[in-house]
């Protein structure tokens, strides 16, 4: 066993496989880990109790079905979403939010129908266009997904997701071997942004536009899962681009090895290893 594989085994088994858990697993990697979903605090109850009075409301559906994807229950999310899609056929938020926990599952071909569905339904849900984008890039799908981006770029309804979108195109259209393009696509992105949720996206923004270097990414506070595997997998597509495969791999690895298994940087990393072999 290399010395990463035993990192990630015991990252596995001290975050996943703790004695007593008792959920359900959600997904398990190529490499046989098991991740699971988390505990309920309270919000999926209460969401099935709402649900239990109006069993028909497509609204509390998608309450429930977010309050599950909210402590990782993405499987059973997908069950609510189609739930609902039982009732409402042709409900565009459905299949939004079908096709996100179907990429967090890593089931790519249910995610590009339900988002492919969901887009001819409403072209003007940025959700749809970013997730489409989203599972077409790591599909491979380069070129697509920057026309989805640029889609989610252009309807981005507030500085949190102009950043995430235009973060995501600029990976797009590097990958597309369209380097002109990817600048230009860089000019709505500024210091003076209100980013409060985005912030991760924000530092890789940040060294797209030669403002830090790639190891100044990552800051002090930047602990939690999901944000190490998003700003590892973008200091490694960065190296990708700029011709480094091995320090593109290092990173990959440390997205991976940071337990963040829903984050769309540990689902692209995964891919990547696997096209790096």
């Amino acid at each position: 066993m290399t010395r990463y594989s035993l990192r990630l085994a015991l990252a596995a088994t001290a975050f996943f496989g703790r004695p007593g858990i008792a959920q359900n697993v959600e997904y398990t990697s190529p490499a046989g880990v098991r991740y699971y979903a988390q505990r309920d605090t309270g919000a999926v109850a209460r969401a099935e109790s709402l649900l239990a009075l109006a069993p028909g409301d497509v609204g509390r559906i998608i309450e429930l079905g977010i309050a599950q994807s909210g402590v990782r229950q993405y499987r059973e999310a997908i069950a609510t979403y189609t739930r609902g899609l039982a009732i409402e056929p042709n409900n565009p938020l459905l299949y939004r939010y079908r096709g996100h926990r179907y990429i967090s599952v890593r089931e790519f071909d249910s995610a590009i129908a339900d988002l492919t569905r969901g887009n001819r339904l409403d072209t003007t849900n940025y959700d749809i266009w970013y997730h489409l984008g989203v599972v077409q890039f790591v599909r491979g799908q380069f070129g697509s997904a920057a026309d989805a981006f640029a889609h989610a770029q252009r309807l981005a309804p507030n500085d949190n997701e102009l950043a995430g979108s235009t973060d995501w195109l600029w990976m797009a259209l590097r990958r597309a071997g369209r380097a002109a393009d990817a600048q230009a696509a860089l000019a709505p992105i500024s210091d003076s942004m209100r980013i409060t949720s985005a912030t991760a996206y924000f530092q890789r923004l940040k060294l797209y536009r030669g403002l830090i270097g790639p190891e100044q990414v990552f800051t002090a506070a930047d602990t939690a899962d999901i944000a190490v595997a998003t700003l590892a997998y973008g200091v490694g597509n960065w190296y990708l681009v700029n011709g480094d495969t091995a320090r593109a791999r290092d990173w990959f690895q440390r997205s991976i090895a940071s337990g963040g298994w829903p984050a769309f940087g540990f689902i692209a990393s995964e891919v990547e290893l696997r096209r790096l072999r």
